[in-house]
């Protein structure tokens, strides 16, 4: 699983001109699923978000996790992190999960994260064309892939 993770003001996703999940300061998510991702690194990338030190403290150190500053996530699917640039000017996306392999993987994800944040967690829609609106807070953005824990 690789995830793009932004410490933001505020981000919405919205499907359809509708928006169907709305946040305010805390941590939009994009997530990558590819083949053979499963339960160890749902487990691993949920506690890792969950606790990653990214908001400042009262000294604006980068200190307090977002459970710690009362913060909320925002999750969207974003099957083209897995993206491989190699050849030609076209990317390939061989690496992403089939969506039947994938839906689950994410929905597995979706309820962990909840899980070892202690609150609901809102999400884009797998598969659907999404609109993603954010107000980056930093810029801190973070790359994380389950590929590379060691």
């Amino acid at each position: 699983m690789k995830t793009v993770i932004q410490r933001v003001t505020s981000a919405s996703v919205t499907v359809d001109g509708e928006i169907i999940g709305r946040i305010g300061p805390g941590l939009l998510i994009l997530v990558g699923i590819e083949e053979g991702d499963g339960d160890e690194d749902i487990d691993w990338l949920s506690g890792k978000i969950v606790h990653l030190r990214i908001f400042d403290d009262e000294q604006g150190i980068m200190n307090r996790s977002v459970a710690e500053v009362n913060g909320e996530i925002l999750v969207v699917s974003q099957f083209t992190l897995h993206a491989s640039t190699r050849k030609g000017n076209r990317p390939s996306y061989i690496r992403s999960a089939k969506p039947e392999i994938a839906v689950p993987v994410y929905e597995r994800f979706l309820s962990r994260l909840e899980q070892e944040f202690g609150k609901k967690v809102s999400a884009g829609v797998f598969g659907a064309m999404m609109k993603v609106s954010l107000l980056n807070d930093g810029p801190v953005t973070i790359i994380i892939d389950t590929k590379n824990r060691e």
